[in-house]
């Protein structure tokens, strides 16, 4: 290094050093941190960068540039490297984050559910005094065969392999649920949309079925996956109404900002919805369509389903405080 580089590189390195030092100190990964903290850590991280590419230029060669580039190569390993899923997090995760999700989520669940239960009893009443109505729900091939006196589920288990069948099944929830929490980005509207929707139909359609002497068919069917996948769509539309909600009353400096936050909060809420309707999926696909399974046991399928889901949604026994999206 050059004479008169010598005082301004001395200066830098005093100025530095502080930032250095607490690099060295600190043991924590950004993972493990608070949101707030974690940026502040990726921030310190960019300024390490530039302190290096400093430090290449000003002192190349030296054992302080040696040891920036140990610091710097340790800080991004501890960014980049993916968090091992361990018997421990799984159960950090099931036991305590998605129950306080869930808790913070109560209220508007409710409050969705009643919306589905007007929404279905709306419909209902609709199709009843107006059964011309049911044509905006139904498809014309399944009028047909609920005139003709058979529900359009009977050929189902026959026609379809129930291993295709649960497959699509499956598919086809999570992209209604997932409409359901992502329509939540219209402030809030697209949920309460899609909720209402739901309940229209079924509502019309079971009044539709109950005019031609069917509906009892129609509960049979529904009952085994029904209360299940139901209320999966009531707390997708809840996380939607939630991320809506970031944006109309925003919780951070900036709209965006409170986004990424609730978004990145409601995660565990929406993993737990994806693996009930792995469930649900199995359960009509193999369950539901088959006309030899009884109707009680279709009950005790269901709603012991439903009693699961609420254990595994609040933590078992123990449900911890609710979080603040």
């Amino acid at each position: 290094m050059s004479e008169p580089r010598a005082p301004l590189a001395n200066a830098w390195l005093r100025s530095r050093q502080r930032s250095w030092t607490q690099w060295l100190r600190d043991r924590q990964r950004p993972r493990d941190l608070p949101v707030a903290e974690a940026q502040r850590y990726v921030e310190r991280y960019r300024a390490l960068a530039a302190d290096l590419a400093t430090a290449r230029r000003m002192l190349p060669g030296s054992a302080t540039t040696a040891a920036l580039e140990t610091l710097y190569a340790n800080a991004h390993t501890s960014i980049d490297r993916s968090r091992r899923q361990t018997l421990a997090a799984i159960g950090e995760l099931f036991r305590r984050r998605i129950p306080a999700v869930m808790g913070a989520l109560a209220p508007t669940i409710l409050w969705i559910g009643l919306l589905f239960v007007l929404t279905t009893a709306a419909g209902y009443w609709l199709v009843s005094q107006y059964p011309d109505l049911v044509r905006l729900v139904a498809s014309g091939k399944m009028i047909e065969k609920v005139e003709s006196g058979q529900l359009w589920t009977d050929d189902i288990f026959n026609i379809t392999p129930s291993s295709v069948m649960s497959v699509r099944i499956l598919s086809n929830n999570i992209v209604v649920s997932l409409f359901a929490f992502c329509s939540g980005v219209l402030f809030g509207l697209g949920a309460f949309y899609i909720t209402a929707l739901n309940g229209l139909m079924f509502g019309a359609l079971l009044a539709f079925t109950h005019q031609h002497g069917l509906d009892g068919e129609l509960l049979k069917f529904v009952v085994a996956h029904g209360p299940v996948e139901i209320s999966v769509i009531c707390i997708a539309a809840a996380a939607g109404t939630a991320l809506g909600e970031s944006l109309i009353r925003p919780s951070a400096p900036t709209r965006r900002e409170s986004f990424q936050r609730t978004a990145s909060a409601l995660g565990p809420a929406l993993l737990a919805c994806a693996l009930l309707l792995i469930g649900c999926g199995f359960i009509e696909g193999f369950v539901s369509p088959n006309p030899h399974v009884p109707f009680l046991p279709r009950a005790v399928i269901g709603f012991g389903y439903w009693i699961a889901m609420v254990l595994l949604l609040r933590g078992g026994l123990h449900a911890p405080p609710a979080a603040k999206l």
